[in-house]
């Protein structure tokens, strides 16, 4: 019967005869899934708005030395040493829901849970975007994710706006033209022994910046507006392939920094010299270049960026050897015994891994060496664990970070 409602689907019927396939691909939803018919075809039959999901734990260790910096760039050692420890859950949904053969309806919604504190956030919707699938191109508009082909040493956020890609204009090529908005917390000009998960990544507490029971930060007055454009050929699965990327950013953070007094009202403004020597810049525009060649499940990557206003920390790059089929994490369709493991090195300068993937292993304002793995011991549960050892680029200091997650997906 399933193999019957199968042939029937794929010859997309409508009327009173798609409302009875509906009816019957329900009933015959896990035949068809063992059969090999494909989940997402299936769900588009059978409901409207499909609920997936995952339920994440991950747990954070950092050890760091404590530096500081003041609002002139200058660097400063404590001879303090700090072990920051985190562990908490995320709770998340992500609908879909079918409008049409072309366009969905997609959204993120987060709770966290942080075991730490023993305190948790209500549900916070995240993304919430349109796509629309053709043939020969894709549309998003909407807030959606931010996560381009230098994979993570420059975006892994969200941005409120509209994108479109191009494929299949050559065999393996496509290209993204993005334009929008950033939140306007998400962008600042730093050199930093990095942003934090409790004020700075360091462990020392943010109140360091100070002068006269004040401190010193980003505005964070207005969102960030930009645009980019990002081109990758990927031919095969075996042998080379690369693109480039080329990101333009306006933003008063770049060139602003705020005194906060110990009441928490703005005083005065100061230009930062943590990000152009002048303090006047407000613009980043930041290119990149990434290239790697791949056999089998062997593949040997890397990717540089460097953002051209920037005076200081302007450059990341990234050289990673992986193998395996479950690079970086897993997803609704992993299944039993998919495995990757990598190891690389890693420089990322806090101007130019502007909201990049700072939580993992390597952070912004660091640089050194990285290794992963990552496995599927059943399906749709994944166990995932990193390392880094690595000194700050700007002033003194080593840094260390373990990282280890499981995901549950359903």
């Amino acid at each position: 019967m399933a193999q019957m409602v199968a042939k029937a689907m794929a010859k997309n019927p409508e009327g009173a005869t798609k409302a009875e396939l509906d009816r019957l691909a329900a009933e015959f939803r896990d035949e068809l899934d063992a059969l090999g018919v494909r989940v997402a075809e299936l769900e588009k039959y059978a409901d409207k708005v499909v609920w997936q999901g995952k339920i994440e734990y991950t747990y954070k260790n950092h050890k760091t030395d404590n530096v500081w910096a003041d609002r002139r760039r200058h660097h400063h050692s404590t001879n303090e040493h700090t072990r920051v420890k985190q562990d908490d859950w995320i709770f998340r949904f992500e609908p879909v829901a079918h409008v049409n053969d072309h366009w969905t309806l997609r959204a993120r919604i987060d709770a966290h849970v942080d075991l730490s504190r023993d305190k948790s956030s209500d549900f916070e919707l995240v993304r919430g975007w349109a796509q629309g699938d053709y043939k020969n191109f894709q549309v998003k508009v909407g807030r959606q994710p931010l996560y381009t082909n230098e994979d993570g040493i420059i975006w892994d956020t969200e941005y409120t706006g509209g994108e479109i890609t191009f494929g299949n204009l050559v065999q393996g090529l496509k290209a993204t033209v993005y334009g929008g908005r950033i939140r306007d917390d998400k962008v600042i000009g730093a050199v930093r022994n990095s942003g934090a998960w409790n004020g700075r990544q360091d462990g020392v507490n943010a109140d360091r910046w100070n002068d006269n029971n004040g401190k010193f930060g980003g505005p964070g007055d207005d969102p960030s507006s930009f645009w980019g454009i990002n081109v990758q050929y990927a031919p095969g699965e075996k042998g080379l392939f690369g693109g480039l990327g080329y990101y333009h950013i306006k933003d008063d953070d770049f060139k602003n920094m705020v005194f906060i007094d110990e009441n928490g009202n703005e005083t005065k403004r100061y230009p930062n010299y943590a990000y152009s020597k002048k303090g006047k810049e407000d613009t980043a525009n930041i290119w990149s270049v990434n290239a790697g060649y791949r056999l089998g499940k062997a593949q040997l990557w890397g990717a540089y960026a460097r953002n051209a206003k920037a005076d200081y920390e302007k450059r990341s790059w990234q050289a990673l050897l992986r193998y395996g089929d479950l690079y970086g994490g897993g997803n609704q369709n992993t299944h039993k015994g998919q495995w990757a493991v990598w190891a690389g090195y890693k420089e990322l300068g806090s101007n130019t891994s502007l909201i990049g993937i700072n939580w993992d292993d390597a952070f912004a304002g660091t640089k050194g060496f990285v290794a992963g793995a990552s496995w599927a011991p059943m399906d749709r549960i994944i166990l995932i664990a990193k390392y880094f050892k690595g000194k700050y680029i700007t002033g003194p200091g080593d840094a260390e970070r373990l990282f280890g997650r499981v995901e549950f997906f359903f």
